[in-house]
């Protein structure tokens, strides 16, 4: 796995090339249909890549990555006898913390879980927080900052685009009022009010 063009693990090494191939491309089957993807990892805006390595070819072709000014630069490593077969990148989904339950969450559980059935559902922010409302319901999630929780809203709305679902009202802007009517509303539904105006469950190195 690399992360930020830099290697950091070897997931699994294989004795023959068939079954590390086979390995990789299960292991990166789910990237593309990820909703929501890991974007933040220790405070840093991260890029995932997964990576298939192998004993060097005299007759293998180079492989290149893009850098961060959008050259193509070709991939080497200090031990000569390994080389890079196929890179791509790796979408893996984040985890949302849902604030009744005290568990964190993916996307797809979380739409399953609260985004079901008919009716019209209500999902707005406050600070790091998403409030999904659907009737007399309201249910609460944390995510690791304002402009995670941001991002969040449009990726969920992007994908229910795609989907075709119009049963959502994505609330992406609150106003003054609005905010403070739902501070107001969740804590009175027992939420703790210190909670609800932070803004950050990972700060920004």
């Amino acid at each position: 796995m690399f992360k930020n063009k830099v290697r950091k693990k070897i997931i699994k090494k294989f004795s023959n090339f068939k079954n590390a191939k086979n390995f990789f491309e299960e292991i990166i089957k789910d990237s593309p249909s990820v909703i929501f993807e890991k974007k933040i990892l220790g405070g840093v805006d991260t890029t995932l890549e997964m990576g298939l390595l192998g004993p060097k070819m005299a007759q293998s072709d180079y492989v290149y990555v893009t850098d961060e000014l959008g050259r193509n630069v070709r991939v080497k490593f200090e031990d000569e006898t390994t080389e890079l077969i196929k890179i791509v990148i790796f979408k893996e989904e984040e985890k949302i913390y849902d604030i009744k339950k005290k568990k964190k969450i993916t996307t797809p559980e979380l739409i399953s879980t609260y985004l079901k059935g008919d009716g019209v559902k209500m999902i707005s922010t406050l600070n790091n927080k998403v409030i999904i409302q659907k009737d007399e319901s309201v249910n609460l999630f944390s995510l690791k900052s304002i402009e995670e929780c941001e991002r969040f809203i449009n990726c969920l709305s992007t994908h229910f685009y795609q989907q075709k679902r119009k049963d959502c009202l994505f609330i992406k802007d609150s106003s003054s009022p609005q905010r403070k009517y739902l501070i107001n509303l969740l804590s009175d539904m027992g939420f703790d009010k210190k909670m609800l105006y932070r803004q950050f469950t990972t700060y920004p190195r």
